[in-house]
């Protein structure tokens, strides 16, 4: 069966140059970067050219990125080892639409004594800068806010956002992940202390990601054992995923055209065309700063699960929110945050695109969408037959 893949925020497909370029470091090339002889370190080698090209990409040091493992371990170290290095501080500042590598570990710091303040957003998903600056102060040990939300695809103003932050000395992380390869980021030019993103994002396999952490911020290590990574992230490289995402960040850096050109072009086509022949449905979030390959569409009086159900039927692949949640019954805790329509929110479908969607494959979703909804409608129980 054919498979038409718009769930490119919960997960991309290896890119082919990526995929060639970490082959001989499984089976050929499998030496410890962090032995002395010469057959572990060509490896080393190509973990620094890996370093140097993700470092590139984000318009930084190669000596302020640290691999990990995750996305997730990026956001908990960043928070958890910024609160250990300032101990006497106790306030921590996020959003109510952050993702669960985020929020889960600002709940359960709540749980343990600290100050958790989550930030709101309006209808459209944005923030309200006053509400930061009010709650900025002495016992304040992070601020983090995302970049650009997985669901909505909405951009935050975090370069404004981290120049308050800096302002009160008060150190600020992002997490990137949805944000890096599809706008661009210059941490050079930037008062972001912390970035966290994740190579499943942008065509590098799973199992790796990266901290950046700029010079002079404070942050304890999260993992202890061996001298890996300066001493900052313990544990035995990850080889061909850093090299596969040093490829992949190589290649963003050339796509960057691509995926606001072509990308965004098919993803308001296949917004436009839904909107335009199923009635009673919407776009969520802020339209004029979103990121280029998502659309967050809400179907209303009908289950997001069911349409996602028949979608897959002829091949198609979307979501009803963060991959991390979609197990979950409840409506999207980010929908909810901006206010969204019960009988909406919980029909809404997110559709994020790559690179290597085409336009055959947003007309033949647009063509397959409409019958559907309106089956589903005719089932619905919230609707008065």
């Amino acid at each position: 069966m054919k498979v038409v893949y718009f769930d490119n925020n919960a997960t991309t497909k290896v890119a082919d140059e990526v995929l060639e370029e970490i082959k001989p470091y499984f089976c050929d090339l499998y030496g410890n970067p962090s032995s002395m002889h010469t057959f572990g370190g060509q490896v080393g080698i190509k973990i620094r050219e890996a370093r140097e090209k993700t470092a590139a990409l984000l318009g930084c040091d190669p000596s302020e990125i640290i691999f990990t493992g995750c996305g997730t371990e990026s956001d908990n170290t960043a928070i958890k080892g910024t609160l250990t290095a300032h101990p006497n501080k106790r306030k921590v500042i996020t959003t109510r639409v952050e993702h669960p590598a985020v929020l889960s570990v600002c709940r359960d710091l709540e749980s343990q004594g600290y100050t958790v303040v989550e930030l709101a957003v309006d209808k459209k998903g944005r923030l309200d800068l006053s509400e930061l600056g009010s709650n900025l102060d002495d016992n304040t040990a992070i601020v983090t806010i995302m970049f650009a939300n997985n669901e909505t695809g909405v951009v935050f103003p975090v370069e404004k956002i981290a120049e308050m932050v800096k302002s009160k000395g008060i150190v600020f992380h992002t997490d990137a992940v949805q944000a890096v390869g599809k706008i661009p980021i210059n941490l050079s030019k930037s008062n972001i202390d912390l970035l966290s993103l994740s190579g499943h994002k942008l065509h590098a396999p799973k199992g790796v990601g990266i901290l950046y952490v700029r010079k002079g911020t404070r942050l304890a290590p999260f993992m202890l054992g061996g001298h890996q990574e300066g001493g900052r992230r313990a544990g035995t490289e990850n080889v061909p995923g850093i090299i596969g995402l040093g490829k992949a960040c190589e290649l963003a850096m050339h796509n960057f055209d691509q995926e606001n050109k072509k990308v965004k072009s098919l993803r308001d086509k296949l917004e436009k065309g839904i909107l335009a022949k199923c009635s009673d449905c919407m776009v969520n979030g802020d339209t004029e700063s979103r990121l280029p390959n998502t659309s967050n569409i809400s179907f209303e009086f009908i289950e997001g699960e069911s349409i996602l159900l028949m979608l897959d039927r002829f091949g198609i692949c979307a979501s009803s929110g963060s991959a991390c949640t979609s197990g979950s019954l409840e409506p999207s805790h980010v929908l909810r945050a901006m206010g969204v329509p019960f009988t909406a929110a919980h029909g809404s479908i997110r559709f994020s695109l790559s690179r290597y969607n085409t336009e055959e494959e947003v007309n033949y979703t647009v063509e397959k969408i409409p019958p559907i909804i309106a089956r589903l409608r005719e089932l619905s129980p919230f609707i008065k037959k």
